[in-house]
C-alpha cells in the first residue's frame, strides 16, 4: 500500500505532501496519524520550516467518509477527537509552518490550513467549513484567532465556499500566488524563517499562536458530537450536498 504522506527535505525546509490525490487528499485515519507523527518528528529534528502541500488538484477535501455507513457514532467521535489533537499539535508547533492550498480546501483540510502560521493559496482555491452543517464544532477557536470572531462566524454560518481572494481579504490567506509559483513561495518563506535565531523564532511563534486551549477545544468538540445521530447527521448533509450539486445548472 502506498504511504498516504510523503516526507522529503529540501533547502531550508521539510516538505509534507498529502498523497491521496485520487481521494482529494481526504483525511483517512492513516493519513491523520502520519501527519501527527510527522509534526512530532519535525520538533525532534528542529526543522527550519515545515511545508504542507497536496498532491494532485486539491490540498485536502476534509475527512474521508467513504466508510461512513459502517461507522458508529462512537467510532466517528473517536476519529474527530484524534483529528482535533493533531490540529492542536500543529497549531502549537514550535517550528515555522507553511501551508499552500489549492483546489478544494475543505473541512478538516481547511482546519489544517488555518493551523499553519503562514498560509498561501493558489489562484482558484476555495475554502469551506461544512462541519457546522451537521453540528460539529471543530477548529472554531483557531479560525476566530486568525480572522476575528465576526468574520469567522460569517464564514462558518454562511455555509458557502470562500474564494482565495475573499480569504485574502478576511486574513485567512496571507498571499495568493499563480499556479506553478509554489517553489518560489517555499524558498521565500525558508529565507524568512532563516533570518531569526531558532530560539527567537520559537518564542515569537508561541506568542502569536494565542493561548493554548486544547482541553476547551476538545470539550466543545465532544459536546457538539455527543448527541445521538452523529452519523445520520453527516449522511443527511452529504445527501443534501449531492442533491444540490445535481440540481445546479451546468456551467458553460
Amino acid at each position: 500500500m502506498t504511504a498516504p504522506l510523503r516526507v522529503s527535505d529540501g533547502k531550508g525546509h521539510r516538505l509534507l505532501t498529502l498523497d491521496r490525490a485520487d481521494k482529494g487528499n481526504a483525511l483517512s485515519e492513516d493519513l491523520a496519524d502520519a501527519l501527527d507523527a510527522a509534526f512530532a518528528q519535525a520538533v525532534d529534528d528542529d526543522v527550519p520550516l515545515l511545508v504542507l502541500i497536496g498532491e494532485g488538484r486539491h490540498f485536502c477535501t476534509g475527512f474521508d467518509l467513504a466508510d461512513l455507513e459502517e461507522r458508529s457514532d462512537g467510532d466517528l467521535l473517536a476519529r474527530f477527537v484524534r483529528i482535533e489533537m493533531m490540529l492542536d499539535r500543529l497549531w502549537q508547533l514550535p517550528v515555522p509552518t507553511l501551508a499552500i492550498a489549492k483546489g478544494r480546501t475543505m473541512g478538516a483540510g481547511a482546519d489544517i490550513f488555518v493551523a499553519c502560521q503562514r498560509r498561501v493559496a493558489i489562484e482558484g482555491t476555495s475554502f469551506a467549513f461544512p462541519g457546522v452543517n451537521f453540528g460539529l464544532v471543530l477548529g472554531t477557536r483557531r479560525l476566530g484567532a486568525r480572522v476575528g470572531d465576526g468574520p469567522a462566524a460569517d464564514i462558518l454560518l454562511g455555509g458557502r465556499q470562500v474564494t482565495a481572494e475573499e480569504a485574502l481579504a478576511f486574513g485567512l490567506v496571507q498571499q495568493v500566488i499563480a499556479p506553478g509559483a509554489e517553489t518560489a513561495a517555499i524558498a521565500a518563506e525558508a529565507q524568512r524563517a532563516a533570518r531569526l535565531p531558532a530560539i527567537t523564532g520559537r518564542a515569537l511563534r508561541a506568542a502569536l499562536s494565542g493561548p493554548a486551549d486544547a482541553d476547551g477545544d476538545l470539550a466543545r468538540l465532544v459536546r457538539s458530537a455527543a448527541p445521538r445521530g452523529l452519523r445520520d447527521r453527516i449522511m443527511a448533509y452529504r445527501a443534501g450536498l449531492k442533491t444540490r450539486t445535481s440540481a445546479a445548472p451546468a456551467q458553460s
